[in-house]
């Protein structure tokens, strides 16, 4: 499917009405996400869709979040009423009627008639028309389904959680072997709700401006300059405006003011580059070095990024194309992202159990290579938003072990010194760490779900 956005097409011969613009976005998403494991979140804000109304683009977001979120409990109703197995039914019509199944189920405003009509309507665009009886025959059978909420705060086991919280049971069993039951339904509940919308603010007076524009903000639960979104639309601000706000998670904040200041700063894996916003402002006298190995993301990076002390190269991370050895390194690297699920659910559906051995891999020669690049006396953090034991602890102890020149620094001492200087602003700093790791857990802290690690070079 091409990028962007694309009309629906019109059946003026057998007098079809167009699908709402909402819908249709949310429909073309969906299917992107499936054909091409792409991330809803960074094609809700692509330019193909900024011509939807704010209005529009709100219900698109919510459609698309909710399905995705919310995915294997709609194919389990679907399942209820259709004559085919769920694996059988064309993913055109498939993401039709988790649609309208969604709809149903959670969004009480919508009139059904609507939901039956447009769905049905989407499948015909689709050219999918053999299946228009099919689809007709489900939604009307399906139509008066409702979630019964009171079951999501009810589990009693990992199966409770996999079948009315909407996660897949192999994830669930490794949470609660590493977390317990009790942290892992927090998880759970954590990831199908809307996350705060988190910005940094680094001029105080820009508080003051943004609210002549309707924006209210609340003070944000760990760093000082950070401040949650109570009401407003930030997208209908000036540019000028807009260029000065950074959206990001308070965990992502965290595991970036870890790093401390050196001459120059390496980020090895920056794209998009919200942690090397927040290393530029937080040491406008040093030089921050963003890598990404992509071109186009290093490009996006530079987009997003205009701090002048800001340079931007592409490169591969297991091999760096230079041989100058640095005092200051951030190692964020790819990785599997279960920390993020309430806002990348699809995630969840994509994930298998064999894929972090791959990933352990790729990390570990990561962060080897970038340890070789770190002067004596100067530090580097690793970092995932995984909750991964093999993309976190394992991946650190792995390579320390056959690294005799670096050894663990506790995080907690780093933690307690940005308490000290006022920049963090939670109290409780046990909860936020893990061994001499830092740790934060959706659910359990206000944030997505990060992991770091402090290494030295001696």
């Amino acid at each position: 499917m091409a990028s962007g956005w694309a009309e629906p097409r019109r059946y003026v011969l057998n007098n079809l009405m167009p699908v709402s613009p909402a819908r249709w976005a949310a429909y073309q998403i969906l299917l992107r996400v499936h054909r091409e494991d792409a991330f809803a979140s960074e094609l809700l804000h692509s330019s193909g869709y900024q011509k939807l109304s704010a209005a529009d683009h709100r219900l698109t977001t919510e459609l698309v979040m909710g399905v995705l979120r919310w995915q294997s409990l709609l194919d389990e109703e679907i399942a209820k009423y259709a004559s085919l197995k769920i694996s059988r039914i064309d993913p055109e019509v498939l993401t039709a009627l988790r649609l309208a199944s969604y709809q149903f189920k959670f969004l009480s405003r919508i009139p059904t008639r609507a939901a039956i009509h447009e769905s049905v309507e989407l499948v015909k665009q689709a050219r999918k028309r053999s299946a228009v009886a099919f689809a007709n025959a489900v939604l009307r059978k399906m139509a008066c389904s409702k979630v019964d909420r009171a079951k999501l705060e009810s589990c009693a086991s990992t199966t409770d959680l996999a079948k009315f919280i909407a996660h897949p049971p192999w994830l669930l069993e490794r949470w609660v072997r590493e977390f317990g039951f009790e942290i892992t339904q927090k998880i759970c509940i954590y990831d199908q709700q809307i996350p705060n919308t988190t910005i940094a603010i680094r001029r105080p007076a820009m508080i003051q401006e943004l609210e002549e524009y309707g924006i209210k903000l609340s003070p944000g639960h760990f760093l000082v300059d950070s401040q949650q979104l109570v009401t407003g639309d930030l997208q209908t601000l000036p540019v000028n405006l807009r260029k000065e706000i950074a959206i990001q998670d308070e965990g992502s904040q965290l595991v970036a003011h870890l790093l401390r200041a050196g001459s120059i700063i390496f980020d090895c894996c920056a794209a998009p580059g919200g942690k090397t916003r927040v290393l530029a402002e937080e040491n406008p006298d040093a030089l921050v070095i963003a890598a990404d190995f992509h071109p186009h993301r290093a490009r996006l990076l530079c987009s997003l990024v205009t701090t002048p002390n800001v340079h931007v190269i592409a490169a591969d991370a297991r091999k760096l194309p230079f041989n100058m050895t640095l005092d200051a390194m951030l190692v964020d690297v790819p990785c599997s992202g279960t920390g993020t699920l309430a806002r990348n659910p699809e995630i969840k559906w994509r994930l298998k159990p064999d894929g972090l051995a791959e990933l352990q891999k790729l990390q570990v020669a990561i962060l080897q290579s970038a340890m070789q690049h770190l002067t004596p006396g100067g530090m580097l953090v690793y970092s995932t938003c995984s909750l991964e034991k093999e993309e976190n602890e394992d991946v650190v102890q792995k390579v320390l072990a056959s690294e005799h020149s670096f050894r663990l620094i506790d995080c907690r001492d780093r933690l307690q010194q940005l308490q000290h200087e006022g920049e963090l602003t939670w109290e409780d700093l046990e909860s936020l760490t893990k061994g001499p790791y830092l740790r934060t857990v959706p659910g359990v802290h206000p944030c997505d779900g990060f992991f770091a690690a402090i290494i030295k070079r001696i």
